[in-house]
Formats: C-alpha cells, structure tokens, sequence
C-alpha cells in the first residue's frame, strides 16, 4: 500500500496531477480542495494517498491532509458512492462541513454536488448519522474534452480558461455549465482560483 508521496510537482491538470519523487512519477487524482492548496509546478510537496485496486485499474488518490483521506475512505464503504462521487463530495465541501451537513441531517448541501441526488443524499446521510466521528481520523486521469485542451497558439488567459472547464467536467458539470461558469470570472484569474469562483457560481444561489 502506498500511503504517502513527496515529490516535486511536474503537472497539475485538475483533478490530476504528476508527482516526481526521483524515480517514479505518480499520477494522482485528488479533491479540488487539496488541489488549491498545492505549490507551483517545480516546488516540492507531500500527500497522503489512498491506492484503488480495481480488475481493470490501479489509481492513485491523493490529499493534504489525513482528514480529507479518512472522509474519503469513509465515503467509499458506503453502497453507491464510488471514488469519483467520493472525490466530487470532498471537493464540494470540506470535511468540516461535510461532518455538519451529516450532523444537521442536511441533503441540500450533498444534492448541490453533481452526481449526488437526493436519494443519495439522504442514503449518505442515513449511513454516516451516527457516525460523524468516522469523518475524522483517530489519533485514470479525467479526459478532456475535445476543444477543451489548451492550444499552445492560445493566450495564457485562454489555456488557464481550458483547464478550467477541464476540471469543472470532470467534476460531473456539463459543458454549458462550465462555459456559463468561466463566463463571468473576472479576468487574469489563475487555474485555483478560477476554478474555486467557478464551482461558488455554479452552487445554487451562486
């Protein structure tokens, strides 16, 4: 089991990115809210991660923190919620609001997220009722899109704008929610905050 990955940052295509330690580079996929906390391309950082073994896929997830690794192993035993969905939660909310959503018995923040309806939000929020302490820890990249990937003849602004929409797709958002999104962010924004205005625009009441 790999837990943990340092390494310089080589790649960073939300929700992936590449991780050089040396000798191996790791691809990982990880929540956005670990993915606005990263340093730039070129600097050093360390993740906890989480390896999925499936017949047919080995992949990576990794966090900033141990909090966020442990909600998402929680949110992975529950029936119907697979990794992705787990990952779409975690980068919707953070483990803080997530423990006060369940605490609440709250389904309007979960069904915000895409993918999770309100069958599922209310499943989820059964399964973790009285188990909000398990959210705290005790003592395949997303394709993109054709038309999405930055064109190298593009502006920096442009490319930045790509990734964006790259990242709010593999999110579960659909291209005209995401075109919609970038539409109104104010200009200059870089790929974190673009996509952290993005994903605040698309919640309802946004």
């Amino acid at each position: 089991m790999i837990g943990l990955v340092r390494g310089v940052v080589r790649e960073k295509t939300p929700p992936q990115i590449l991780i050089d330690t040396g000798a191996i580079g790791y691809e990982l996929l990880v929540p956005m809210s670990t993915f606005y906390t990263l340093p730039a391309i070129g600097q050093e950082v360390t993740l906890r991660t989480h390896l999925l073994v499936r017949e047919d896929e080995h992949q990576l997830y990794g966090f900033a923190t141990e909090e966020e690794r442990h909600a998402f192993r929680q949110l992975i035993r529950i029936a119907g919620i697979g990794a992705r969905t787990a990952l779409a939660i975690l980068s919707g909310l953070s483990v803080r609001e997530l423990r006060e959503a369940v605490l609440l018995q709250d389904g309007g923040r979960l069904v915000k997220i895409p993918g999770i309806g309100k069958k599922t939000a209310e499943r989820l929020l059964l399964e973790l009722k009285d188990k909000t302490g398990a959210l705290l820890p005790t003592g395949h990249a997303a394709a993109v899109p054709a038309g999405s990937a930055p064109n190298p003849a593009h502006s920096p602004e442009e490319a930045i704008r790509a990734e964006i929409v790259a990242a709010l797709l593999a999110l579960g958002y659909s291209e005209r929610e995401a075109l919609r999104a970038i539409s109104a962010l104010p200009p200059q924004s870089d790929t974190a905050t673009g996509i952290r205005l993005a994903l605040k625009a698309l919640a309802p009441g946004g």
